[in-house]
């Protein structure tokens, strides 16, 4: 009988930006533990320096950070370009911070944010008064004119969780009130966090609305797991047959949708310890050995629950009995990379079945041996969803960027190593 693994992941990437950001504009001092020191992350802290606040330079993932807000409109007009290095959290979110303060800031990426769709957070902010200016069509460089900021009724086009907050950390800054209207609600870290800290906010349904705030309470929090994270070591321990505990990841119902897709496909899981952790729902993941996987449909209004969990699903879905079916994912395409067709491509490449949709892919099961090259664009999730597949006996896969990992989950490598030998 397999040992059961009691496995942990770093902190949740969505989490770690925000708290980064409440942290800042509060007043006082915010104690934060378990935040991310990943290279996403790390863009956020060095954005927070460049408008004047004092986040520590370097940490790891046990540090306890103490950062002293500059309040809500206390940042700085910065002397350099935001450097947003490969996170589209940390230039959307920022973006609606700078927005609502009187000065002048520019966003910079790497290519691939550079090519990343930003028009749909400057619509909103610049209905608020600010201004936008682009360098191209749309993406980065991307230049934001704050100003005195006025209310505003936002009706999204689409579940996004950026746009959303973007649009209430605008409002936050600026004292003024909004109100956000989806057609599917989005993960909601960011209204959790302010009513944490006592902003006047609503929600209701697919809408959430935001009173004008004075001033935001110091944050005293606690980072949970980051189920992202978590799902490419349950997915390799599901493979082979081992069972598997996740200690301490954050159950958002906005974050967890890959757990009801996973249960669906014929593996078991149990919510354990259950509890709230800073007004954010925490649990331990059980999951048993699993005697085999079924494919299955997902779509609909269970997609903005588990996009960033689709990689590593699909490539699940290659040695699921039958045919596994995404759609309404389009949103994939303009992620990190286009995920639809690298994970097709790659499927494809290393010896599985797969076929491109306008809106999501299907996935042939029952693989066998899986060999070939994988180009991951430097994607990390793409990496980590195929370093899974490469890590399972009888298969002969190889990355052409492995490093990329360490975007979202630093030690991933050595936590999928250290998986296999708890067998």
């Amino acid at each position: 009988m397999s040992t059961v693994a009691r496995v942990t992941v770093p902190g949740d990437k969505s989490l770690s930006h925000r708290a980064l950001m409440f942290a800042a504009l509060g007043t006082g001092q915010s104690v934060l533990r378990g935040v991310l020191p990943s290279a996403d992350v790390r863009s956020t802290a060095g954005v927070l320096r460049a408008l004047g606040v004092d986040v520590p330079l370097h940490w790891s993932h046990g540090d306890e950070l103490h950062i002293t807000g500059v309040g809500r409109r206390g940042l700085r007009e910065p002397t350099v370009d935001l450097d947003c290095g490969n996170s589209g959290t940390t230039t959307r979110l920022m973006a609606g911070v700078v927005a609502g303060h009187r000065m002048g800031s520019t966003f910079v990426g790497d290519a691939s944010l550079s090519r990343r769709p930003m028009r749909r957070i400057a619509r909103p902010l610049t209905q608020m008064g600010a201004t936008f200016s682009f360098a191209a069509d749309d993406g980065l460089p991307m230049t934001v004119l704050g100003a005195d900021l006025h209310d505003i009724t936002w009706v999204s086009p689409t579940a996004s969780a950026q746009v959303k907050s973007a649009i209430l950390l605008a409002a936050l800054v600026s004292g003024v009130s909004a109100r956000v209207q989806e057609p599917t609600r989005s993960r909601d870290h960011t209204e959790r966090m302010l009513a944490a800290l006592g902003a006047p906010i609503i929600v209701t349904g697919d809408t959430v609305l935001l009173d004008p705030v004075d001033q935001l309470s110091p944050l005293d929090f606690e980072v949970p797991g980051d189920p992202s994270s978590a799902l490419f070591l349950i997915a390799s321990a599901v493979l082979r047959g081992q069972p598997i505990d996740v200690c301490n990841v954050g159950v958002n119902v906005t974050r967890s949708g890959a757990l009801a897709v996973l249960s669906r496909m014929g593996v078991t899981l149990t919510l354990v310890n259950e509890r709230e952790v800073s007004g954010e729902p925490v649990a331990d993941i059980s999951v048993a050995p699993c005697a085999g996987l079924r494919g299955v449909t997902i779509g609909g209004d269970e997609i903005p629950a588990l996009i960033d969990e689709i990689p590593m699903l699909a490539c699940l879905a290659a040695y699921a009995e039958g045919e596994t079916r995404i759609t309404d994912a389009a949103e994939l395409r303009v992620k990190e990379s286009d995920r639809i067709a690298t994970v097709v491509s790659n499927l494809r490449g290393i010896g599985a079945a797969a076929d491109e949709l306008p809106d999501g892919l299907v996935v042939g099961g029952r693989a066998t041996s899986l060999r070939g090259a994988v180009t991951t664009h430097a994607d990390h999730r793409i990496a980590m969803a195929f370093g899974v597949l490469g890590a399972m006996r009888g298969n002969a896969v190889t990355l052409d960027d492995p490093a990329c990992v360490d975007v979202s989950f630093p030690g991933f490598w050595q936590a999928l190593t250290e998986l296999e030998q708890a067998r």
